[in-house]
């Protein structure tokens, strides 16, 4: 399995692909994120290659000119691993390991490696355990070239087992005592969510690299790990907030991301129990990136999957203090008018018209905003927590002071 290991900065070559489904400008995008995801695993990417497909090869995912292209360039410049943005088929590993003669990973696997890296608890670790065997079973074939009868000679002439059938056995067993731990850690799990009391919830959720953790800290004034990487979190923190007069429970969850592999989702579902039993969703959103829409939208998809979609939300857009409008010159003819030219007070204008107070636009590194963002939590907190305790009233007595301090 893949070891928690610091990673030498590695040579790597990037490799997407343009379709229908997903245009030049997405591929762009989507390519960005992955050189993201590579930098954050410790790689340095050197170039990148894209190929417009009407759909992926079913043998090399690209075309055999682009192969060839591709593999002069590896060849020549000495790079150790290529690393394509779509997950691959098995086959499709074998193919392209054979043929560029180097390491080959997907989109998936990065992702893994990373998880690897970051996982600080026994929980975590035994998580992404987990997904790495299930991504693995499926590719064990042509990972050894030793696939000869383990045992032979005279009287071990008989039908035997090879040593795929023995390393399947191994993995699949592994992921059955995985799938054991995980369920013995849920149930504690389950006990300390239950030692908390009726306390109201919070959960932060959003995208990966949003600034949930930064916000965590504000909010809770504590020290939650926090960079400007991806899945900077995995373990998810718990910490008691007091707003005014009254205390409740804020967690920062694990980030989401488009294309998550579905090994991380299963394994991780547990994890988000804590999104799933909370009374109230901060869904935090980094509005100075280009592609904000997109990553709300992956990640609706995502609680949507464990059913947390209708739960109450604020919308907290954050980073504001980052966010930069694209010129637009009005007597330009030339110059059509996008999204890219809209500036905050234009994006007030539009969908986020019809969330209301919904919607919070904050900076938490400047500490921008951060006393409505107060009073609109307060406010949400309280209805939760009077419907909850009726009787309670009186000893969290609604507090009108415009300067409520955490």
């Amino acid at each position: 399995m893949i070891e928690k290991k610091d990673i030498n900065l590695e040579s790597v070559v990037l490799i997407g692909i343009i379709t229908q489904d997903q245009d030049e400008d997405m591929s762009k995008e989507y390519l960005d994120e992955l050189e993201f995801l590579t930098y954050t695993a410790g790689g340095d990417v050197v170039k990148r290659f894209t190929q417009k497909m009407t759909m992926p090869n079913p043998k090399t995912f690209i075309g055999t000119g682009k192969m060839e292209e591709v593999k002069e360039f590896v060849k020549e410049n000495e790079i150790g691993t290529v690393i394509f943005d779509d997950e691959l088929s098995p086959a499709q590993e074998r193919n392209i390991s054979k043929i560029l003669n180097c390491k080959i990973l997907d989109r998936t696997n990065l992702i893994l490696d990373i998880f690897a890296q970051r996982a600080q608890t026994s929980y975590a670790r035994t998580q992404v355990e987990l997904a790495q065997c299930e991504y693995l079973l499926p590719r064990l074939k042509g990972m050894w070239t030793h696939l000869e009868r383990q045992k032979g000679g005279i009287g071990m002439r008989g039908p035997g087992e090879t040593e795929i059938e023995t390393d399947r056995r191994i993995v699949r067993d592994k992921i059955s005592l995985l799938k054991k731990k995980i369920e013995t850690i849920d149930k504690q799990m389950a006990v300390q969510r239950g030692n908390r009391g009726q306390l109201v919830r919070v959960a932060l959720v959003g995208y990966t690299n949003v600034g949930k953790s930064t916000l965590m800290n504000v909010i809770s004034k504590s020290e939650v790990f926090a960079e400007n990487k991806l899945f900077a979190t995995l373990d998810t923190t718990v910490r008691k907030v007091v707003i005014g007069n009254l205390p409740f429970l804020v967690s920062d969850t694990v980030g989401f991301i488009r294309k998550l592999p579905t090994q991380l989702v299963e394994s991780f579902k547990s994890t988000l129990d804590e999104v799933r039993e909370a009374d109230l969703l901060l869904h935090v959103v980094d509005i100075s990136h280009s592609n904000f829409e997109e990553h709300i939208e992956s990640v609706n998809q995502i609680l949507d999957e464990i059913d947390s979609k209708d739960k109450p939300t604020i919308m907290v857009f954050n980073k504001i203090d980052a966010y930069e409008a694209v010129p637009y010159d009005e007597d330009d003819l030339m110059i059509e008018l996008t999204k890219a030219h809209y500036t905050l007070k234009d994006w007030k204008k539009t969908w986020m018209a019809k969330l209301g107070d919904n919607a919070l636009f904050i900076s938490a590194i400047n500490k921008e905003n951060m006393d409505e963002f107060r009073k609109r939590v307060y406010k949400e907190v309280r209805e939760i927590h009077v419907t909850r305790f009726p009787y309670n009233n009186f000893l969290y007595p609604d507090v009108e002071d415009p300067n409520l301090s955490i």
